[in-house]
């Protein structure tokens, strides 16, 4: 089984201004030892659920593409972005950039977006959780055009594009790939089944896994897609690698099908912790 990092809290000694130093020294030691993803957040503010909102928060992409300067085989994105940040032609060409300039290595992670204390903040809105599942499919299939031979329009609901046309292509082909994030059955794995490369499960609990992975082939198996086809990957950002269950559960999802599990950086040391994980835990990890 293969390691993501996940950087989710800026909160890092001296930051602001240690943010630099810290990120890119973080980002070479996970390359280093062993992790072969890399994810920041993707919101304005910090979650209220893990730290007080007026927490240190980068920008999610300008954040990336510092990234991509430091690193030269991780996979880069976030984790995930929602769909209400950003329109759905800039997001694709966004995307496209920082998959040129990391020479092949961007994802585009991406959900229906759910923190709603950010949109009022910043002034974004924020529509109601039917409509945002819509234009969650929408921006997929512009995406998805853009990332195409098509340059032509798109029609939805929501979003209406005169072209589609996103010069240079992507470095990946056929596009970079598509994770969506959550566990959503009627919806979300809907959308992973039809769109998507990459599934990240938002637990790790085997039993719960299991039961959302049948809803997925499930889905898969009504659309006609290959459910072997899609990577799974799950986050386990909060859990501690080195507590003596860690293995055991890793076993236990790997025999499911995961691939990758998504573990977090300690904002109060996250280069010792990278390190402390890559040479105490990825070895084991990796003969799963």
């Amino acid at each position: 089984m293969q390691a993501g990092l996940h950087f989710w809290n800026f909160s890092v000694p001296g930051a602001p201004d240690t943010l630099p130093e810290v990120l890119g020294r973080t980002a070479r030691t996970a390359e280093q030892g062993g992790f072969t993803q890399f994810t920041v957040m993707d919101h304005w503010f910090q979650m209220e659920r893990v730290a007080p909102a007026e927490e240190p928060m980068l920008e999610a992409f300008t954040t990336l593409g510092f990234l991509a300067a430091h690193t030269h085989s991780m996979r880069i994105g976030p984790l995930v972005t929602g769909v209400t940040y950003r329109y759905p032609g800039l997001l694709a060409k966004i995307v496209t950039t920082l998959d040129v300039l990391s020479e092949g290595r961007a994802m585009l992670g991406i959900g229906a977006a759910w923190y709603d204390r950010e949109h009022r903040g910043l002034g974004v809105p924020f529509p109601p959780l039917a409509e945002r599942f819509e234009r969650l499919e929408e921006t997929l299939q512009i995406a998805l055009q853009m990332w195409s031979d098509d340059n032509g329009a798109y029609r939805g609901t929501h979003y209406a594009l005169e072209e589609t046309l996103s010069s240079p292509a992507p470095i990946q082909r056929p596009h970079p790939p598509i994770m969506i994030g959550g566990q959503g059955e009627r919806k979300t794995l809907r959308l992973v089944a039809q769109y998507a490369q990459i599934v990240n499960l938002t637990t790790a609990d085997p039993e719960r896994v299991a039961h959302l992975l049948d809803v997925l082939r499930g889905h898969c198996d009504r659309l006609g897609t290959d459910y072997d086809a899609i990577e799974k990957t799950v986050i386990a950002a909060l859990s501690d690698p080195h507590d003596p269950d860690f293995l055991p559960q890793m076993e236990k999802l790997s025999a499911l099908g995961i691939t990758q599990v998504v573990l977090g950086a300690s904002p109060d040391d996250p280069v010792g912790r990278v390190a402390r994980v890559a040479d105490e835990v990825l070895p084991a990890l990796a003969k799963i």
